[in-house]
């Protein structure tokens, strides 16, 4: 019993300090409140397929960013639907980033373009890697996680 509390302090530590890091936004809280009983794995299976997918879009665009000269329409079409799909997870400083790839796209500026998503990557990479632990530190500790606004 008290392993499980310290557990589920320590999930809830963990969920905190990604809202507190600017990782995720409210669209995660609001997933978490989809999440029910029927299907308690909702959140994770949902950024399953988010990284799942997104890995091709990720690929798209290096090979994309490889091409010279730069179709910078192609660019941000791709970087819209990345953006979209990282929306939908919350995953705030990935959707600023696309953001601002999209705007360089606009510009036509290459280089800010190959900045941005040098940026991107890493964060994607970063969140992917805290989210990882997070779910697994999650189906430790077992259901009974309720999602609840951060501080």
């Amino acid at each position: 019993m008290e392993r499980n509390q310290q557990l589920r302090r320590q999930l809830a530590s963990m969920r905190q300090s990604l809202f507190d890091q600017g990782h995720l936004d409210e669209q995660f809280i609001l997933l978490e409140e989809l999440q029910d009983d029927a299907n308690p794995n909702f959140v994770e299976e949902v950024v399953t397929l988010h990284y799942r997918d997104s890995a091709r879009l990720i690929t798209t665009i290096e090979r994309a960013l490889e091409k010279s000269p730069l179709d910078f329409n192609k660019l941000d079409g791709y970087m819209h639907q990345f953006k979209g799909s990282s929306t939908s997870i919350g995953a705030k400083k990935v959707k600023a980033e696309s953001t601002q790839f999209r705007e360089y796209c606009e510009a036509g500026n290459g280089e800010g373009c190959m900045k941005t998503f040098q940026l991107l990557k890493r964060d994607y990479a970063t969140l992917r890697r805290k989210l990882e632990a997070y779910f697994q530190l999650a189906r430790q500790a077992g259901p009974n996680e309720i999602a609840c606004r951060p501080k």
